[in-house]
């Protein structure tokens, strides 16, 4: 068990600390604390509240009246605090606040660990401690590998929309554990990546709109229920990553917007404040009582319920002042996020620190003692947006697009990236990824095997989004869930079949996750070949045997004795073809072992010939026999490699 004390008073240093912008765990000073004070078992509440004439503590234990509830002011800088000579475990409560010009406002806690289920507003007094977790082995593992070098493949789940009862009620987070971390690991999954869960009014904002960061939606169940959830994933060998949001805030009147009548949380200047595109209000990234709060919020989340790492949402929109029409730099939002980074890797290097950045702002990913801004991890946007827009195209027309495909080997080492097929992609209008395919049912089916295909074979990290794993036909329809009822269907139980065959396989072969961050694991055989949209290249892994050949073909266009030049002499064997019949494909591939031929091609000593599928990938090993070192295969990866380094 893992008890969390906490003091009975704040110190002057603490309180300093939080004004000053580095009180890391300021969620110990404020929200709604059981403790002792003076031998008297009590609940403790904290607020800041900087232009507030007065706060009142009002709740279910007073009848909502604090009149003889007030806080007292503890700090110039607006710290108030009460100590209530009660365990108040389990009674609502709200902050009331009159504001400088005489309103009285009604505000739910900043730092609640725990909310009403909408559409009700108050915080929820709960005591986080006496959760057992049985994760140690888990948190061994992660201390003893390094991600960089391992597999990465990410299932993104909205919670509410994943799966419902028949009823149309939500599954809680007991209910999900039971369903959802079965099917992640039938898959092959390696986390799952989660869209906010931090409570917020408004289900459709699908969480990036929040107004208790500190609190776990209530949607599911309570915080320890969560944990629970959390714990399972571990046991199971899952991470668990959290979609964060810490740029803006939504405005309803109970959250954190004008919280005590004037901009607390927020810029004060409204050109700065107003998200006009969301709706929503900017976090003020330069105050840095809100760097207290958000930097902490970060640990919160990591020390409380163990998480893995964060996505973090709209990095663009922090890096860059809004509503402008030219891009000027935030400096407050550089540093902020700067010292996040730093904040997050001291308490646990281990942690995902993942950037949503639409933008080509460099070093997102180097350290920040390499003027970087700390994260280890960025989305590939560009990498998203250029082959969608190829495989949306019309087959014809792709050989016009071939740079969309090239170009981002250019600077798929620029950062340390993870492909992403997210949510933002099958929602509003742009179609799910199957029905992106152009053509008929069978070619839709085909091009999205290809495209999981290249998606598990290029180099970078991966992302799915819930329902791309058996070929989810409508777009995300965020009020139901996914159609479980295409699994009656025969194509999408094969599409499936071949997702789960494509991360087994993955998982399995360290070529394709070992070097993803390195030039030295991918090279280039055909990349000119427009005329056909036929793109063949080398993963590699660290060592001479870990070797594939990866042909993928982007036409309709079967190929018979189609020559493809390989960097060893050896024989090949075809470890996995999209075109599998048991996949749904043609049957188009290569069952027998391909002897290479001593004759240069594309640049290489040695050439194989194959049919290449219709709208298919091929992934072709060299073979050796059991127990038995390829020493002939192995000399000429060292030739090849030296060769490459005299060049």
């Amino acid at each position: 068990m893992r008890c969390f004390l906490i003091a009975a008073n704040p110190t002057d240093f603490e309180i300093h600390l939080f004004h000053e912008g580095t009180l890391y765990k300021s969620y110990q000073l404020f929200g709604a604390h059981i403790i002792r004070e003076n031998g008297v078992l009590g609940t403790r509440f904290g607020v800041w509240a900087p232009h507030a004439q007065e706060v009142r503590l009002v709740g279910s234990f007073n009848d909502w009246n604090g009149a003889n509830h007030k806080l007292t002011k503890i700090s110039d800088q607006g710290v108030w605090m009460i100590f209530v000579p009660e365990n108040l475990e389990g009674h609502l409560y709200k902050y009331e606040i009159i504001t400088r010009n005489g309103q009285t406002l009604l505000k739910a806690d900043p730092y609640a660990f725990y909310s009403e289920v909408r559409p009700n507003t108050a915080s929820i007094v709960y005591n986080l401690s006496g959760y057992e977790w049985n994760d140690r082995a888990w948190q061994r593992k992660k201390q003893r590998k390094s991600v960089y070098h391992q597999p990465l493949f990410i299932y993104e789940v909205h919670l509410g929309s994943w799966k419902k009862k028949e009823d149309g009620s939500l599954y809680t987070y007991k209910e999900l554990a039971d369903e959802l971390i079965p099917y992640v690991l039938e898959h092959g999954f390696t986390h799952i990546e989660l869209l906010p869960v931090v409570e917020h009014p408004y289900d459709r904002s699908w969480g990036y709109q929040g107004t208790g960061y500190y609190s776990a939606t209530s949607r599911y169940g309570t915080p320890h229920d969560f944990m629970a959830f959390i714990d399972r994933c571990h046991q199971a060998g899952i991470g668990v990553i959290l979609d964060w949001a810490p740029g803006h805030f939504c405005k309803d009147e109970h959250g954190l917007y004008m919280f005590d009548g004037e901009p607390t949380y927020e810029y004060s200047n409204m050109q700065d404040r107003e998200n006009l595109v969301w709706g929503t209000a900017n976090f003020d990234l330069g105050k840095p009582e809100v760097r207290s709060f958000l930097i902490s919020n970060a640990l919160f989340w990591l020390e409380y319920f163990h998480i893995d790492g964060f996505r973090v949402d709209a990095v663009a929109n922090m890096l860059y002042w809004p509503n402008s029409d030219t891009l000027h730099k935030n400096p407050y939002a550089i540093s902020f996020l700067q010292k996040l980074n730093e904040t997050v890797f001291a308490h646990d290097p281990t942690i995902l620190m993942i950037a949503e950045d639409s933008t080509d702002w460099p070093k997102v990913t180097a350290p920040t003692y390499e003027g970087g801004i700390g994260f280890n991890y960025k989305w590939n946007m560009g990498w998203m947006n250029d082959i969608l827009t190829y495989m949306e195209a019309n087959p014809n027309e792709r050989k016009s697009l071939h740079h969309k495909v090239t170009f981002s080997l250019l600077y798929a080492y620029s950062e340390n990236f993870i492909l992403p097929f997210s949510h933002d992609e099958v929602v509003h209008g742009k179609k799910s990824l199957l029905n992106k395919m152009p053509g008929d049912y069978w070619q839709k089916f085909a091009q999205l095997r290809l495209l999981y295909g290249y998606l598990a074979t290029h180099p970078g990290k991966k992302l799915l989004f819930m329902g791309g794993e058996f070929g989810q036909f409508d777009e995300w329809k965020d009020l139901e869930q996914l159609d479980w009822i295409l699994f009656d269907f025969d194509m999408h139980q094969k599409i499936n079949a071949y997702v789960k065959a494509l991360l087994k396989f993955y998982k399995r072969q360290k070529s394709l996750y070992e070097l993803d961050h390195s030039p030295d694991g991918f090279e280039w055989i055909d990349v000119n070949n427009a005329e056909q949209s036929i793109f063949s290249f080398i993963r590699k892994g660290k060592t001479d045997r870990d070797v594939l050949v990866v042909v993928c073909n982007f036409t309709d266009k079967v190929y018979h004795n189609y020559k493809v030049g390989v960097p060893l002499l050896a024989r090949y064997k075809e470890a996995l073809n999209s075109d599998d019949e048991r996949f749904g494909g043609s049957g188009q591939v290569n069952q027998k072992e391909i002897a290479a031929v001593a004759e240069p091609f594309h640049g290489k000593p040695y050439h194989i010939s194959l049919t290449i599928p219709p709208f298919g990938i091929s992934i072709l090993r060299p073979m050796r026999r059991r127990g038995e070192r390829n020493k002939h295969a192995e000399k000429e990866v060292r030739r090849d490699a030296a060769r490459r380094g005299k060049r």
